[in-house]
């Protein structure tokens, strides 16, 4: 069978085990040669065990044991799905969904459609978001290459406080983006885009980002906010003055204006509510789905290569239930289980 081009084949490919584990991994030793996660040795020996489930249905496990470690492993150890009891297809599906939605899905959408706990299905989301980080070392722009910079705020709005606390923080002066969380963004025209969480809109915090992210000598497009005037001796730097007018020639910020309002539909529109902790992994998948809606000639993506590139990126991750809600911070867990650990 091809592999799956919609949602609907998608599911029908990943719902045959051995298709699903064949897959898997197939991605994960694209040479055919299968090594323990754990030591790298390549000599085991194929174990397959069958039990049932409480519905008498019969399940398989395939797994090895390393010769070099004297260790079990399955394709899932040392990936995102390491320790989960959902299936692969269960986790094929989401991956699917996540990547493929224009606007991204829901956990209790993810809790209806597998027929599992909204709980679990908010974890596998959030695990599944960690392997769509952007890793790259390598810096947008360069020499001749245009880039647009831009911020903005992620938070409640006014109208919908209550109005008791709506008439306090007008009274002491603090309005617009005050108490809301602060997202930049980098967009390379005709490339990729870089989104992340800052402190606040001052100047150290958008210089350092910049720095960080932007080969020196490229050319920034940015508006008329004061702390973007510290770049001019590293780019050329042009400004185009939003209280004036929005386009200026080739000046403006348009491109990153454009990814703003694909994230806030899906902040807004999907998940409603965002804590502000967790707020980096939603901006980490919407930049995925941008940067992978064509390749680097210019042609469309289509769903099957973006699960693809998706699924590329799952090995070498790990995400437990305890780092993703900060309990592991707290005095009471620790590694051995004695409760004695100090906060970090």
């Amino acid at each position: 069978m091809k592999t799956p081009r919609t949602l609907q084949e998608a599911i029908v490919y990943f719902s045959d085990p051995d298709r699903c584990f064949e897959y898997v991994v197939s991605l994960r030793w694209p040479d055919g040669k299968v090594a323990c996660p754990r030591c790298g040795s390549e000599k085991h020996y194929p174990i397959r065990t069958t039990s049932k489930n409480k519905d008498g249905e019969e399940l398989v496990r395939r797994l090895w044991l390393c010769r070099g470690c004297d260790k079990q492993f399955t394709v899932k150890v040392g990936t995102i799905f390491e320790d989960s009891a959902l299936s692969l297809d269960k986790w094929m599906t989401a991956f699917w969904m996540l990547v493929n939605c224009k606007n991204g899905v829901s956990s209790m959408e993810i809790h209806r459609t597998l027929g599992i706990t909204q709980k679990s299905a908010w974890f596998m989301l959030q695990r599944l978001r960690l392997a769509l980080q952007e890793k790259s070392f390598v810096k947008l722009g360069g020499p001749g290459s245009e880039v647009e910079v831009d911020e903005t705020f992620i938070g409640g709005k006014a109208r919908n406080m209550h109005k008791a606390k709506r008439m306090r923080l007008a009274n002491i002066g603090m309005q617009g983006g005050h108490g809301k969380a602060v997202v930049m963004g980098m967009l390379e025209r005709d490339g990729m885009v870089r989104a992340k969480v800052v402190p606040d809109r001052r100047k150290p915090a958008l210089r350092d980002a910049i720095f960080g992210n932007i080969e020196a000598g490229s050319l920034l497009y940015t508006d008329e906010h004061p702390a973007y005037t510290s770049i001019d001796q590293e780019y050329i730097h042009k400004i185009v003055n939003h209280l004036e007018n929005y386009v200026d020639g080739t000046v403006h910020t348009n491109g990153i204006e454009n990814f703003w309002s694909l994230l806030k539909r899906q902040l807004n529109g999907t998940y409603i509510s965002v804590e502000p902790f967790h707020l980096f992994r939603y901006v980490d998948e919407q930049a995925f789905r941008f940067n992978t809606r064509k390749d680097v000639f210019g042609n469309k993506i289509s769903d099957s290569q973006r699960f693809a590139d998706a699924m590329s990126r799952v090995f070498g991750h790990r995400l437990t239930y305890s780092q993703l809600t900060g309990k592991e911070q707290s005095p009471r867990h620790d590694a051995t289980g004695t409760g004695t650990a100090e906060p970090f």
